[in-house]
């Protein structure tokens, strides 16, 4: 089975957009793609110092940029910063060329994975808990809008994940018999 068109995976940080996505692209015999990693590559800088430098706005300008850039190419499995489908652009953008597909998690579940990492910008603050509760509250309706969901599971591996997403890809005939 191979991708008719190219997968964009959205959600929160922590969802495993990057995991889950390498893995899908995996079994898929497709590429993988990270609109973080290709930012970080054009820019010389990581998110954060760009954050820093630059501003938010200015990153999500190029983020933008880099998305469009991505899924010209042939289908591929694109993961996005948790940031990215909050832009009407990005979002229209996707739509027209890609598949959406929200990896939703609960909160708890994001808490877990993200509270002892430093290279998340957004969580800079005197209480990260609370800021990633009111980024999730905020978010999660806008990621709603993805064509596609699957529900991430502490009990899932990323494997595991990968699966429900494909079944999830399947079930909406956006796979095709490969060539052999």
């Amino acid at each position: 089975m191979t991708l008719t068109r190219p997968l964009v995976l959205v959600g929160m940080m922590g969802a495993g957009k990057t995991a889950i996505g390498g893995a899908v692209a995996r079994k898929l015999g497709v590429p993988f793609l990270d609109s973080d990693e290709e930012l970080v590559r054009a820019a010389n800088r990581s998110i954060a110092e760009i954050f820093e430098r630059d501003g938010e706005a200015f990153f999500r300008a190029r983020e933008t940029e880099v998305i469009s850039r991505l899924l010209d190419g042939e289908p591929a499995v694109l993961s996005t910063g948790g940031g990215a489908f909050l832009s009407e652009a990005n979002r229209a953008l996707i739509d027209d060329k890609a598949v959406s597909v929200w990896l939703r998690a609960e909160l708890s579940l994001l808490w877990s994975r993200v509270r002892h990492k430093t290279t998340r910008p957004l969580l800079r603050t005197a209480d990260p808990l609370a800021t990633l509760t009111e980024i999730y509250e905020a978010r999660n309706p806008i990621y709603a809008q993805a064509q596609l969901s699957v529900e991430a599971r502490p009990e899932y591996s990323i494997d595991d994940m990968a699966e429900q997403v494909i079944a999830t890809l399947h079930d909406a005939n956006l796979l095709k018999e490969a060539n052999t």
